[in-house]
């Protein structure tokens, strides 16, 4: 097999150690894992080092990264969240492409193309890189949130897309183009799709999920995975045969299994698969840019770049203004600012109906990859522009002259609950939050939250700080919480400090800073959980009792030795359940050790009485 396509155990070698190599250092200067393969497969490609000559064959089998990656999305997207997103697929998406089409066209003719080549080219560039576009939102944990649903919902319409696109190409290459033999009728080609649409969405179903119950009785691991790449694969080669794009189809086919009971089985067989193939899709990317067209056609291919991604930039800001704010809509003309892979496809089937020539197509296919690299930096770019997100504070007040005897910072779920004694008891308490839409749900169940940080003094003086008793930080974020009681000790150090902690090493921290109280989050609740367990197995309430307060003794043994010396002091207090050797030294002393006092003695014998019995 390495013989027919030219690809040995040295080139997996290099394809491997040029990624390693290239994303870590790329991450470590905050340009993105993405231009990391990018640059990585220009480097050991056919127009770089020449490692690896034949970059075709190697993006045919990383497009399969891509079509897992779509799986794996359509997998989180129910069907009832994909139909209540139906208004941004065909709507906002079409919107988008026929705006960037349309203004792309215009450039396209502006570098003297007709206007049928400019046509294609146009409408190639105005569909964005899907790959590219969903990592960088997953590297961001912008995918789920509202404004990443709706560029995946842009993403969706533009791989429905591409079918109208290449039925376009075989129309103008009638009228302008190499004659087609046999040229397939329009019609045949959408029933076609629409057949491949139907074949899936029956199988996926009414048979996936029976299928998977055998499987999952009868065969093994190995099984349910190769029947996780067949659905995969399957899918994908159904609507590829349609004409429809492979993405398409495993996105379908993971929508469809969505609610099936082995959805969690099916992602964590994909997802190795996935990681590995969609970075090899990005590297064979970045082999694929022949940089002898960059070269001898540069001023072409960089104003072809600066005019394209200007106008879908400028196309994109436009359609997204309609329905968002600038943040929103700058953020999304930079990240969808890009040509991708629906391009090369287009670009191909126009050179074949000979509406491009063999230059023009490999000088679209150059733009469009470059553009393909410059979307990180587009990012960066857009991050440092984008405005502060303003907060629309109508019926909610800011804090300003409180005068609470209590002031709580943060009012979450341990708040709430922390909030009650104290108001059962009318203690005058202050409160505090920064989060909009919780404030507006607690005034529902007649809480009075103010809006403001807690980690800036400016707000720490409006809401009576230095008038305060007491200060409950009850935060969830460990650094926030840090921010507020260094705040709190330099600026108002009379005021008491009761502080939520996040785990031990956050209770350390908390203690070296001086706070008059402070608790784990989830240590009591803990406690009482594993009280309720010995008491359901059958110990007796008295014994219970006596081994829960043990482990809080020892607890808080620990914890003051770890002040002293370290996260891992104390390690001997906690209980564990295997069982681990105890250290010998290599030369036994001639003499048993003494205690050098009485109290030496006692700590000794404690640690006998308390020590598990060895196996």
């Amino acid at each position: 097999m390495a013989e027919a396509t030219g690809m040995g155990l040295g080139h997996a070698v290099a394809l491997l150690g040029a990624a390693v190599v290239a994303v870590p250092l790329f991450k470590r200067f905050g340009l993105g894992a993405v231009l990391g393969y990018l640059a990585a497969g220009l480097a050991i490609g056919p127009f770089g080092a020449g490692l690896i000559e034949d970059a075709e064959s190697v993006l045919h089998v990383a497009e399969l990264g891509v079509v897992m990656f779509l799986f794996l999305i359509g997998l989180e997207m129910r069907p009832a969240r994909l139909w209540s997103l139906r208004k941004e697929i065909f709507g906002l998406g079409a919107l988008q492409v026929a705006v960037c089409a349309t203004l792309l066209t215009g450039a396209a003719m502006l570098f003297g193309l007709p206007w049928f080549a400019a046509v294609i080219a146009g409408s190639g560039f105005a569909l964005s890189s899907t790959a590219i576009v969903m990592q960088l939102l997953e590297e961001r944990n912008e995918n789920n949130e509202a404004d990443g649903q709706r560029v995946v919902s842009i993403l969706l319409f533009e791989d429905l897309a591409i079918v109208p696109l290449l039925a376009l190409v075989a129309v103008l290459a009638g009228l302008y183009g190499t004659t087609i033999a046999n040229p397939q009728p329009i019609w045949m080609t959408v029933a076609f799709a629409v057949a491949a649409v139907a074949g899936v969405y029956a199988i996926g179903k009414w048979a996936l999920n029976p299928a998977f119950r055998i499987l999952a009785r009868y065969g093994g691991r190995e099984v349910m995975t190769a029947g996780a790449l067949l659905v995969v694969l399957g899918a994908a080669w159904a609507m590829d045969l349609g004409g429809l794009s492979m993405a398409m189809g495993a996105f379908l086919a993971g929508v469809l299994l969505s609610e099936s009971t082995f959805r969690h089985q099916l992602e964590a067989d994909i997802e190795p698969f996935r990681g590995i193939l969609l970075g090899l899709f990005f590297l064979s990317v970045g082999m694929s840019l022949d940089l002898g067209v960059v070269v001898d056609d540069w001023p072409v291919v960089l104003g072809g770049v600066a005019a394209f991604m200007g106008a879908k930039m400028a196309g994109v800001y436009a359609v997204a203004r309609i329905r968002a704010g600038h943040g929103e809509a700058l953020k999304r003309a930079a990240l969808m600012g890009e040509g991708g892979e629906f391009g090369f496809v287009l670009y191909a089937a126009a050179l074949a109906a000979g509406l491009f020539d063999a230059r023009t197509a490999a000088i679209a296919g150059a733009v469009v990859i470059v553009s393909m690299a410059l979307t990180p930096l587009r990012m960066l770019v857009a991050d440092r522009l984008k405005p502060e997100e303003t907060v629309s504070l109508d019926g909610i007040d800011k804090a300003r002259d409180l005068r609470g005897r209590v002031l709580v910072i943060g009012f979450g779920r341990f708040a709430q609950v922390v909030s009650q004694p104290l108001l059962a008891r009318d203690v005058d308490v202050s409160i505090i939050d920064h989060d909009v839409e919780m404030i507006q749900a607690a005034g529902k169940f007649g809480f009075k939250v103010y809006y403001g940080d807690g980690s800036r003094l400016d707000v720490l003086h409006a809401s009576g700080a230095a008038e305060a008793e007491t200060i409950l930080v009850c935060v969830d974020k460990a650094e926030t919480a840090d921010r507020i009681v260094e705040l709190v000790k330099a600026e108002f150090p009379l005021t008491k400090l009761f502080v939520r902690a996040y785990d031990r090493g956050h209770s350390i921290r908390l203690i070296e800073a001086g706070v008059e109280y402070h608790i784990r989050e989830t240590f009591e609740s803990a406690l009482k959980f594993g009280e309720q367990v010995l008491i359901d197995l059958g110990f007796n309430a008295l014994d219970t009792a006596e081994t829960i307060e043990d482990v809080r003794r020892r607890d808080a043994e620990r914890l003051a030795l770890q002040v002293s010396g370290g996260i891992t002091a104390g390690r001997g207090l906690m209980r564990g359940n295997a069982v681990t050797p105890t250290p010998e030294p290599y030369v036994k002393p001639r003499r048993e050790g003494q205690a050098l006092n009485e109290e030496a003695a006692d700590l000794l014998e404690d640690e006998d009485i308390h020590a598990p019995e060895r196996v």
